[in-house]
């Protein structure tokens, strides 16, 4: 796992939202994500838009990953990030090995206590309170490793676990004990007092605190804060959010620029 970003180069992404586009114009921007040298690709888990229009067009998240993991060559893939209260966890262990063997190794389990009701509702899911969720996603995490300990075949990379949110009392808590990596989003200072929070969960659980990589989602909002901002915040690696019907991948170039020139000769 990477160290702090200032000592080792950052890496750079792109969440390509899979709503309010055709197949093919999504399957196009992540063939040029992974052509122009993107470190990761993502997806999301929602069955409707969460932006837009809500009745849009959306595709659901695993078949999409596994379709993903063929169009690409070298990003890592993942969803950022999984529900785990809408499929059961064992066979999302399943479904997670199954995938990173499609892609060579190259998945993150990205995982969250998932938020949005509608999903919940229409899909028929039961939706606890948000503290009982984010116990229900530590104890999914539990049964995803061993069920991943059990399968013939296992991974054929090292699957990493990465845990979304901003929850300091719980979500950092469980992400400090069993995480590999974690997702937020917001400020640079925001970023840094979360950092920070991190920390001190895993020092508190007797972990050094650079095994947990620092990944930030960047949204379409704007902004004075510079991606060298984020860096200095603890931001090790930076995941442009894009959503359809246009998703201006190309903007992606200014961050494969930036992380190419701290990363020297």
């Amino acid at each position: 796992m990477a160290m702090k970003g200032h000592e080792m180069a950052p890496k750079v992404g792109v969440q390509i939202r899979p709503n309010h586009v055709s197949w093919d114009e999504m399957a196009a921007a992540w063939r040029y994500a992974d052509e122009a040298g993107a470190d990761s690709i993502w997806t999301f888990d929602h069955f409707f838009p969460i932006d837009g229009d809500p009745e849009g067009t959306a595709f659901e998240c695993w078949s999409t990953l596994a379709a993903m993991a063929s169009v690409t060559k070298r990003a890592q893939i993942g969803p950022l990030v999984t529900c785990t209260g809408f499929r059961n966890p064992d066979l999302l262990a399943d479904m997670a090995r199954t995938v990173d063997h499609a892609s060579g190794g190259r998945l993150v389990l990205g995982l969250g206590s998932g938020w949005l009701e509608r999903d919940y509702q229409s899909y028929g899911f039961a939706m606890s309170r948000d503290a009982d969720r984010i116990r229900e996603m530590e104890v999914a995490i539990h049964r995803i490793r061993h069920r991943l300990a059990q399968l013939q075949p296992g991974p054929v990379g090292p699957l990493p676990i990465l845990i979304g949110g901003l929850g300091e009392r719980m979500t950092l808590d469980v992400c400090a004990r069993l995480a590999d990596a974690w997702n937020g989003w917001g400020t640079p200072d925001e970023i840094a007092h979360l950092n920070g929070v991190l920390d001190r969960w895993c020092e508190r659980a007797e972990r050094d605190p650079s095994q947990v990589e620092r990944t930030v989602a960047l949204f379409e909002t704007a902004s004075d804060a510079t991606y060298d901002d984020y860096a200095a915040a603890g931001a090790e690696h930076l995941i442009l959010v894009r959503s359809g019907p246009h998703y201006r991948i190309e903007e992606t170039g200014s961050l494969l620029a930036w992380r190419d020139a701290r990363s020297g000769p």
